[in-house]
């Protein structure tokens, strides 16, 4: 078992999102000059900006790729277990300027007092180009529609069978979640 599938398992990623840890660890770099690390703890303010994202790619083939929270609003209470953060599908050859952005990027918010939330990172590779015009177009400025997602059954539904790359970070409020939530209002 590699190291990436082995945290995913300590952290209960398998089998609280998805039932098959991925093989290959996502390199995902943030602009505040953090990186994501295995399950190291990061603040919502180092992670507010969408990050790039790499993984050993195909220049032919098209990807999807899915960050999501599985503890809204708190691991003890998941009531919107999996709130998703960022989705993006048709990914060209790992290209993310060459995709389809289903919903866009939006940082960590992670109410106060509600401790640790796992943010998690999953790359999936598609059979070909996905037809996603049934899937709603979320913007970042808003949080609806986000709530009681399943990567699982997006998988499922898009024929994309277990994750082939992942990462995943955690967090807990800082002073910069009020300044989401107040532009998830705008």
């Amino acid at each position: 078992m590699s190291e990436i599938q082995d945290l995913f398992k300590q952290h209960r990623i398998v089998p609280d999102v998805i039932n098959t840890a991925p093989m290959e660890l996502l390199d995902i770099q943030y602009s505040s000059g953090v990186s994501v690390d295995k399950g190291k703890e990061l603040t919502p303010t180092q992670v507010k900006n969408k990050p790039i994202v790499k993984w050993a790619s195909k220049d032919t083939e098209y990807y999807t790729l899915a960050m999501i929270d599985p503890d809204a609003p708190s691991r003890e209470n998941p009531k919107f277990r999996e709130w998703h953060h960022w989705l993006v599908g048709n990914i060209l050859g790992g290209d993310m300027n060459k995709s389809e952005v289903l919903s866009d990027y939006i940082g960590s918010g992670p109410p106060k007092g509600t401790g640790l939330h796992r943010y998690i990172f999953l790359v999936y590779k598609q059979p070909g180009k996905c037809d996603f015009s049934n899937i709603p177009k979320l913007s970042n400025n808003s949080g609806d529609k986000r709530g009681k997602f399943s990567i699982s059954k997006f998988a499922q539904q898009f024929k994309l069978g277990k994750p082939i790359a992942g990462n995943f970070y955690l967090a807990q409020y800082d002073d910069y979640v009020p300044k989401l939530y107040a532009k998830l209002k705008e």
